[in-house]
């Protein structure tokens, strides 16, 4: 990302740069599967962790993994200002902004359709996906890039608060309810008791959202339920999550002293305020429906985490360590695309040369690691490749 600086030349914010970096490193990085060698090693506490925070939490709280998306539509905010400034300097009007922000939702969305359908026998029409969710919302944050403060503010407020009453007064399924309608069993340990039952698994208004809108696609069996409870409306919390980004980037952008503290009080605030939210059974921390408290939550640490990169990159100057994250972070769609497409090739690539004990070099536990590792490496090399060339896939 780069900042146009009083010279005229551009000048490289190498935090958001290692973060989207981080962010993509941890998606390509599932190819490792950690939770295989951790079944391998069950009494080992080393793998368990490292299972944990590359899995998603079953319903209420937070991995590692769990915060991959968040950052994701957190860096699209931060994004914003910058490639507004830089389009707007270039002479763009505001009718081609806007012809190239709805050219990009439409790609961002079909993408992450074409994505999600590659294993299927016909187009499996979902939205919760990231690349879906961050298209959908994408033209509402475009438009908040050229309002003021107070609107953002507003806005963000308004998503939040409009959002958690929706859910509020959703009715509780009642005695009656037949719950093989949602996947979810009756006793389901992971279910949320008293008001807090309002944001349970498939049964709540975005579900029932999702089994009217999925149905009007083409679909092989009637939609009835997403075994992970994701939904298509997740993109209106979403969109905070990205309005909070858009205030991160502007902080950036305008570089006020205080920013380092801004940020990092920022993420401390919004920490504490989901923590106490769920404590208090107002709203839980669930990152999978979007909660309006995991757009706090969430925020919380994607502010936190800049911050971090933010000190160590930009302030303290140190990049050469970073090299590895910026290589992947430079072409961040190209490597989002690459991780759901080339593993599989890639090892059976492996096979080919080396045999099909090829991943079991090293002893029983670890033959996912080891092609996971080899997968990882090929894709880091090929956006190298493409870093060294200059060549950078954008939309």
């Amino acid at each position: 990302m780069a900042l146009n600086t009083a010279s005229g030349q551009p000048q490289r914010v190498a935090s958001v740069d290692a973060y989207r970096g981080f962010v993509m490193f941890l998606m390509m990085a599932e190819v490792l599967r950690l939770g295989r060698v951790s079944k391998e090693l069950p009494e080992s506490a080393f793998w368990e962790f490292l299972a944990f925070h590359q899995s998603h939490v079953p319903w209420t709280g937070c991995s590692l993994h769990d915060l991959i998306q968040p950052s994701f539509s957190f860096l699209v905010g931060v994004a914003l200002p910058f490639s507004l400034m830089s389009r707007t300097s270039k002479g763009m009007s505001t009718p081609a902004l806007w012809t190239h922000t709805l050219k990009r939702s439409l790609i961002l969305v079909l993408l992450g359709i074409f994505l999600r359908s590659m294993h299927s026998t016909q187009t499996n029409f979902t939205f919760e996906d990231t690349l879906t969710q961050i298209g959908l919302g994408y033209p509402f944050l475009f438009a908040l890039g050229f309002a003021k403060p107070k609107v953002q503010w507003g806005a963000l407020g308004l998503i939040l608060i409009g959002y958690w009453l929706w859910f509020a007064v959703y009715p509780l399924p009642g005695p009656d309810f037949d719950w093989s309608q949602t996947g979810v069993a009756a006793d389901w340990e992971h279910h949320l008791k008293g008001f807090a039952a309002h944001w349970n698994k498939n049964t709540n208004p975005a579900w029932a959202f999702d089994r009217w809108f999925l149905n009007l696609f083409p679909r092989e069996n009637p939609f009835l339920f997403n075994r992970g409870g994701y939904s298509t409306l997740s993109f209106i919390p979403t969109l905070g999550t990205m309005v909070l980004g858009l205030f991160a980037g502007q902080w950036l952008r305008d570089r006020k002293p205080s920013l380092l503290k801004d940020l990092v009080t920022a993420g401390l605030v919004m920490l504490g305020l989901a923590v106490v939210l769920s404590l208090l059974g107002i709203n839980p921390i669930v990152k999978r429906i979007w909660t309006p408290a995991w757009v706090l939550f969430s925020g919380g640490w994607c502010f936190l985490i800049l911050a971090g990169f933010f000190y160590l990159a930009d302030v303290k100057g140190i990049r050469r360590p970073f090299y590895f994250l910026l290589v992947v972070g430079a072409n961040s769609i190209f490597a989002y695309v690459m991780a759901e497409v080339l593993p599989g090739f890639i090892d059976n690539s492996f096979q080919i040369h080396f045999g099909k004990s090829y991943a079991g070099w090293f002893g029983e536990p670890y033959p996912s690691l080891v092609s996971g590792a080899l997968q990882l490496a090929v894709m880091w090399l090929i956006l190298r490749w493409m870093y060294v060339r200059k060549i950078f896939i954008k939309i």
